[in-house]
């Protein structure tokens, strides 16, 4: 049974997608900056990773008060920005911040191969009640989700040991929120004829 309270859907895609965004304003004014403090130095990029932390908690009980619920994800991800926003501080190294996008999204396609293997769509508990689905719908979908999810970890990992720090932040903004969606949708739109008509069910009782 889904408790959770109905609040605007512009305000809740403000509230999920504005901290991301609000990093990467941050970062594109202070990106060339230094800060000191306790003598140590600070890049502009650590700097703003740190700024994220905070705001990122605001948001996420802004949204906890409104919807009284927040997903198992949101929840996992916060915690992984917390902890490797802390390393990053802890030993002034942006590297650590810029693998947590890569653990993440393993931690997310291993959940789901671990759950392929024991036969089940760990997708299929979190998302059946809004999107009625047959099992071997769930199945195809939990499978293709699960190497999406492993290919963006590859990719962060190439992404970040390549690429100027710029060009990461940039892609971790937008490409990658992008990708995951477009992938996503398409996949939706590909099994539509696993989908479930529930008003035609209800109708037939």
């Amino acid at each position: 049974m889904n408790d959770a309270k109905q609040i605007n859907p512009v305000l809740k895609q403000v509230l999920e997608l504005g901290p991301t965004l609000v990093f990467f304003g941050i970062y594109l004014l202070i990106r060339d900056e230094t800060y000191q403090w306790n003598g140590t130095e600070y890049s502009g990029f650590i700097v703003a990773a740190l700024v994220f932390v905070p705001i990122l908690l605001v948001s996420m009980g802004i949204l906890w008060a409104l919807t009284g619920q927040l997903s198992r994800m949101q929840v996992f991800t916060a915690f992984m920005v917390i902890f490797f926003g802390g390393l990053t501080a802890w030993f002034n190294d942006e590297r650590f911040f810029k693998m947590k996008t890569t653990l993440v999204y393993g931690t997310f396609s291993a959940l789901l191969g671990i759950g392929l293997l024991r036969g089940q769509s760990y997708l299929a508990y979190v998302m059946a009640e809004v999107m009625p689905m047959q099992h071997e719908g769930w199945m195809i979908l939990t499978r293709r989700l699960c190497l999406g999810f492993a290919v963006l970890a590859v990719a962060n990992e190439i992404i970040w040991r390549t690429m100027s720090t710029d060009m990461w932040v940039k892609i971790e903004t937008f490409g990658f929120p992008i990708a995951l969606m477009a992938y996503l949708w398409w996949q939706i739109m590909a099994l539509q004829g696993y989908m479930i008509d529930t008003d035609n069910d209800d109708q037939g009782q």
